[in-house]
């Protein structure tokens, strides 16, 4: 497959990354254009616009992680709501979508809700982005205040909390050790399955 960006249509090989200046206007356009397809996925920074093809790998792990979190908050008993896909935007200042988000102290403002309203909705408690590709800047969620995002990044978890006006490399709000047991279950998923790595925590989480 080869790289293709025309108002008409965009296909993109598999982690292949391209960067590209363009505005609001072109950024909203191609997201138009893509609708509801999961892949390539979109960002916009002031007066660029990205573009990525997820691998198989990207979208193992974003489901890993994504079942890992479900799993603690169950065994938590805490109420929540989740979304994957979903697009984050802010009119001329950003829009990112992140691999999952999770509402879990706002859940409340979400519930029912068909769109989320950025500019005056809460932001997700928890987000998670996994890198292959060298996508992700951290800095790309400063305009949403979202207060913890989860960086999957050469298999290593980074921890992230907003701290003032910055974020900062920490541990998480939510689940103590939980880069040990992300790392454990990454271990478990490739080298078997990612239902045995979940099988494995739910046992873990049991004692």
């Amino acid at each position: 497959m080869h790289t293709v960006i025309t108002p008409e249509r965009i296909e993109l090989p598999p982690g292949t990354v391209v960067r590209m200046l363009g505005s609001w206007q072109d950024y909203q356009v191609l997201s138009q254009q893509l609708g509801d397809r999961s892949s390539p996925r979109i960002k916009y920074r002031p007066g660029e616009i990205l573009l990525m093809a997820p691998l198989p790998e990207h979208g193992r792990d974003a489901s890993l992680l994504g079942l890992i979190v479900t799993a603690l908050l169950d065994h938590l008993n805490r109420t929540y709501d989740s979304f994957t896909p979903i697009t984050m935007s802010k009119p001329l200042v950003s829009g990112i979508e992140p691999d999952y988000c999770f509402y879990i102290e706002n859940w409340r403002s979400v519930v029912g809700k068909n769109r989320i309203d950025w500019q005056n909705d809460p932001p997700p408690d928890l987000v998670i982005e996994v890198d292959v590709t060298s996508y992700t800047n951290i800095n790309d969620y400063l305009p949403y205040k979202v207060p913890e995002v989860w960086l999957l990044k050469n298999k290593q978890l980074l921890v992230y909390r907003l701290q003032g006006e910055n974020y900062a490399i920490t541990e998480s709000t939510y689940f103590p050790n939980i880069r040990e047991i992300v790392q454990q279950c990454l271990q478990i998923g490739n080298e078997q399955t990612t239902s045995e790595a979940i099988k494995w925590l739910r046992s873990f989480l049991r004692g």
